[in-house]
């Protein structure tokens, strides 16, 4: 049985045993669930061990490889802009759907499990009180980093993610020959800390199983109504991103009929439905941008830096999963929390990679970056259970922001007809 099956599974037995035995009055099983959620804490510990090493490692490469980038001039110029505006587009879209939609509020409140209160008793990972966000200019000043390392240890990680992307930048500008031991460090760090990820992710479905057993024995299964509300925002959310921002960029843009588009590349856009992997899809992808008239040059270049850090998908979920979380808690964003989810939903989203649970890690950021802190451990077990499928969904996003962005990085080469 897959690893997502068995996530799956153990989110519906736990939430049927929890839930049956609530409304039977049996006391003693949820009792059992309450008694073994350290299991489940610890497991959302060790994924909130890897976001720092993850964050630095990844940020890091991605800014520094930009050197390349830029020696490729105008094709590289307009690759980048194209990354960026349509993650920040998607992060907006996300935010927005999910502010107007509400999804989340009045919900049953998750309460923290009791391991999590004993961390705030002693004063560690204590969130913030919905009246002490800053003013608008204060909080820019707190995004710029005096101590990475002091904003690393309190778990602040957009002022940590500037940090990287200074330094990085500061790579990207020196020779290739001093830049690339660094670069070549940090991406094995980026792949040990995708190693630790595949052997937590072995223990998911036991955690699963006792975080959402307990969950709904503390706040009974009328959260688990929010959680489908959250699963319909995002599909929501992620197609109206397809049609108000990649749609007008293919036709507009890149002056292509959709019906010629999606005839042409529905093989990799099936593919990545079916394995939720842009990497694995990478090489279908190419075939059929191909297939589409982009030229090889652009293919080649285009393509496989959008499999690593163009997901536009993975913005809109995270946007919309911080939105959800904090309406979870009663936690006041406002225009600023709503600034911080942007930056860190699109940080976040460069930052992924193509391995299970890494979602789980590059969410943490969001969650942490509006300041829920300990808090975010009870909200993100939720999403867990339902992260296949909807990351089947947004893979299929970002292998088509990936697709448009080869055809309309095609259109402004010299050579374009």
């Amino acid at each position: 049985m897959k690893l997502q099956t068995q996530i799956l599974f153990a989110l519906v037995a736990g939430v049927v045993l929890a839930g049956a035995a609530r409304w039977l009055g049996l006391t003693a099983v949820g009792t059992f669930f309450l008694a073994v959620e350290p299991i489940g804490t610890i497991f959302i510990r060790l994924i909130s061990m890897v976001v720092i090493p993850l964050v630095i490692a990844s940020v890091f490469v991605g800014v520094a490889s930009l050197g390349e980038t830029r020696a490729l001039g105008r094709m590289g110029g307009w690759t980048l802009g194209y990354f960026v505006s349509t993650t920040v587009c998607a992060a907006v879209i996300g935010v927005t759907v999910a502010g107007l939609a509400g999804v989340g509020v009045g919900g049953a409140l998750p309460q923290p499990s009791r391991v999590e209160v004993e961390i705030r008793s002693r004063g560690t990972a204590v969130p913030p009180g919905p009246g002490s966000a800053p003013q608008w200019v204060q909080a820019i000043v707190d995004l710029v980093p005096q101590n990475p390392f002091k904003s690393a240890s309190d778990g602040d990680l957009l002022p940590l993610i500037l940090a990287v992307c200074i330094f990085g930048a500061a790579a990207a500008a020196v020779s290739r020959v001093t830049r690339q031991p660094l670069v070549a460090l940090l991406t094995g760090v980026n792949d040990i800390a995708m190693v630790v990820i595949g052997w937590v992710m072995r223990v998911a479905p036991v955690a699963v199983f006792v975080l959402i057993g307990a969950t709904v024995a503390r706040s009974g299964v009328d959260l688990l109504w929010s959680l489908l509300a959250f699963v319909l925002l995002v599909v929501l959310a992620l197609a109206v991103h397809v049609g108000l921002v990649l749609m007008p960029i293919l036709t507009i843009g890149a002056r292509m009929g959709p019906a010629v588009f999606f005839r042409s590349v529905s093989e990799a856009l099936v593919l990545a439905f079916s394995t939720a992997s842009s990497t694995a899809t990478l090489p279908v992808s190419m075939a059929n941008a191909r297939r589409l008239g982009v030229p090889t040059a652009v293919v080649d270049f285009v393509l496989p830096i959008g499999s690593t850090v163009n997901k536009n998908g993975a913005a809109v979920y995270k946007a919309v999963t911080a939105v959800f979380v904090a309406n979870l808690y009663g936690f006041h964003l406002g225009p600023i929390g709503f600034v911080s989810i942007v930056l860190a939903s699109t940080l976040a989203a460069f930052a992924g990679a193509g391995v299970p649970g890494s979602s789980l890690v590059t969410t943490m950021i969001v969650l942490n970056a509006i300041g829920l802190g300990a808090d975010a451990a009870a909200g993100i077990v939720l999403v867990t259970g339902v992260d296949r499928p909807l990351d089947m969904c947004r893979t299929t996003v970002n292998t088509m922001s990936n697709l448009v962005g080869s055809v309309f990085v095609a259109r402004r080469q010299p050579d374009a007809s």
